[in-house]
């Protein structure tokens, strides 16, 4: 009984196949093999393993897939993966586990993104788990317990060693019969419409990095620059950015970020200048590096104040605090009601999104509007209040508008010398 990849409906997908019952794929030749027989498939489970804190991008160490028949481990140090990309543009149904670093590094070595996903992690929110790990929501669901592994194993290193590729099965074997298990109770639910439409926010999210007139903005206290200052940590960070790029190297490899700052607080204009600045040694820059730094100063210096890119204001920055305060108090009490992971039901910045003249974000509509944005419109229009319910909990009530008389307090000595018995 095979699973339809567009109902959900259950299936043997997720037999329970021993991780070690997998396939090396190290040729093109295999792996045209492989691509043949996924891309028939309604439904995969994926995994990566990558590095990337010596590189700018991460780096595919290993990639798992597994499917109704079989389990494979695809080597990209030994093998060009990008025919993968067939499968991903395919209309099967990718299955993956807080997919997220997943998706970019699939974007990075295929060249895109599976046409659908289904996150194990993300959907077993609706269910009440709060972003559980692959082994607890195996241990809770399935009661099976994955192999241990070594989480800071180097995976690039050749050749792996079979307890590492026992362990990379096992973060595909079960992926396919989870998400059978999450489907049932989300349809049992109702609500296997909202995990699907969070799938998708999550699938088209942009995961390319900034513009490198945008980088400065990472720097701590990006904000508290002054105008002269801006404009050379736009110029420098942007040098940095694109040499990193090119030379595939982590910025910090580059230049650090205190020494950037240190740049823009004090603008060298010689090298020797340029030598004094903090937590910089000039033979890191490499070859042009310092006449390229010191070019960005200069060019920071002249900066027009309209040529500088200023991090944006947030939606929901200027929103009374107790606003918020109070919203996230109800929504705490509602997510334990509704056994939703609160962090997919509303961020504090969803609410203070949501609190403004013109309210936006992702509470105003489609199945947050009618769960939580309606109530909050009400809080907010003071036609509904908070109570609390015997200590408990709280709950939102019509608004009596009847006002709590608070009684004032009395003060020892007035009263028109009514001060009670006298004590000796």
């Amino acid at each position: 009984m095979e699973a339809d990849a567009a109902t959900g409906a259950p299936s043997d997908a997720g037999a329970d196949r021993p991780a070690g019952e997998y396939r090396l794929v190290e040729d093109a030749a295999s792996l045209r093999g492989l691509v043949d027989e996924l891309v028939r498939e309604p439904a995969y489970a994926l995994d990566t393993e990558f590095h990337r804190e010596r590189t700018y991008y991460p780096k595919l160490a290993l990639l798992q897939v597994a499917w109704r028949r079989g389990i494979a481990l695809v080597d990209p140090l030994a093998v060009d993966v990008s025919p993968v990309a067939e499968v991903l543009a395919g209309p099967g149904l990718a299955v993956l586990h807080a997919a997220d670093q997943d998706l970019e590094v699939l974007e990075r070595a295929c060249g895109r993104a599976p046409t659908r996903l289904f996150d194990t992690q993300l959907a077993a929110g609706f269910l009440g788990m709060s972003t559980p790990s692959l082994s607890s929501l195996v241990d809770r669901m399935l009661g099976t317990r994955l192999e241990k592994g070594d989480q800071l194993t180097d995976w690039t290193r050749r050749p792996l060693t079979e307890t590492q590729r026992r362990y990379a099965a096992g973060d595909v074997v079960h992926l396919l019969e989870l998400r059978d298990l999450i489907v049932d109770r989300l349809s049992a639910l109702g609500r296997s419409e909202w995990a699907a439409e969070e799938c998708e926010i999550l699938l088209r999210r942009s995961r390319a990095p900034l513009a490198p007139e945008e980088a400065w903005w990472r720097l701590k206290h990006a904000r508290q620059l002054h105008r002269r200052e801006r404009g050379v940590a736009q110029s420098v960070a942007a040098w940095r950015e694109r040499r990193a790029r090119t030379l595939d190297q982590p910025t910090r490899f580059v230049l650090s970020d205190l020494a950037l700052v240190s740049i823009a607080h004090r603008p060298p204009s010689t090298r020797a200048e340029l030598e004094q600045v903090r937590n910089l040694d000039v033979r890191q820059l490499g070859a042009g590096g310092v006449a390229e730094v010191l070019a960005a100063v200069a060019e920071g210096l002249a900066m027009a104040p309209n040529a500088v890119r200023v991090p944006p204001v947030h939606r929901g920055e200027g929103v009374a605090r107790p606003a918020v305060a109070i919203a996230t108090a109800w929504l705490s009490e509602r997510a334990r009601e509704l056994e939703i992971d609160p962090a997919i039901l509303a961020t504090r910045a969803d609410l203070a999104e949501f609190f403004q003249d013109r309210p936006g974000g992702r509470l105003v509509s489609s199945w947050r509007g009618d769960l939580v944005g309606e109530p909050l419109r009400r809080l907010a229009a003071g036609d509904a209040a908070l109570a609390l319910d015997r200590g408990e909990t709280l709950v939102l009530e019509e608004r009596s508008r009847r006002p709590f008389v608070v009684a004032e307090p009395q003060i020892a000595g007035a009263g028109g010398g009514d001060e009670g018995p006298h004590v000796p």
